[in-house]
């Protein structure tokens, strides 16, 4: 178990849809003496009338819901690391949209986890699912928008072979390596 100073205020724990991120995250905060699970897809569901999807043509109103989604959760975050609280901010944060979110965070300790396990992993992971996170993408494509367009900020832990206590296991033996790349 990493230390207090080792440990980051904020830990994000990002990648594609199915990869694991609210499993691992939920995880990792009960591991934790003092933890929040920071849930961003709340923000998405909150919006009742007018929500515009994230969608392969990218519309304008949809990534500015997105921005405002990663703001609110940074601010959130942010509020709680503040009270003493370590953070686990799960989200799917790919793209540039991942630096900006560590801009979002920069005067506060924090740290990035992308999962990425192969996209036959995710196949496998989302077919056993009882929600569908996949429609106008397939697992094979927002891989491959994450290793194409996803800066390479934090830890990139393939979790393909690994259960969720490995997993939780080598984020918190390799807990320096999140911060790889952000300053």
């Amino acid at each position: 178990m990493p230390t207090e100073t080792e440990l980051p205020d904020i830990l994000v724990v990002t990648g594609i849809m199915a990869a694991g991120k609210s499993t691992v995250a939920q995880a990792l905060a009960e591991r934790l003496p003092r933890a929040v699970h920071l849930r961003g897809d709340l923000f998405r569901r909150m919006i009742v009338s007018g929500r515009v999807e994230v969608t392969p043509d990218l519309p304008a109103e949809a990534m500015r819901q997105l921005d405002l989604r990663h703001e609110l959760a940074a601010t959130l975050a942010g509020r709680y690391a503040e009270s003493g609280f370590t953070v686990i901010w799960q989200d799917v944060i790919l793209g540039p949209t991942l630096a900006r979110a560590a801009e979002l965070l920069h005067r506060r300790s924090f740290g990035i986890v992308v999962l990425c396990p192969s996209p036959a992993a995710v196949a496998a992971r989302e077919a056993g699912r009882s929600k569908t996170g996949y429609g106008a993408w397939t697992p094979a494509d927002l891989d491959h928008g994450l290793r194409a367009d996803t800066p390479r900020l934090g830890l990139w832990l393939d979790s393909s072979g690994l259960t969720v206590v490995e997993t939780v296991d080598a984020i918190l033996a390799r807990i320096a390596e999140t911060r790889k790349g952000l300053s």
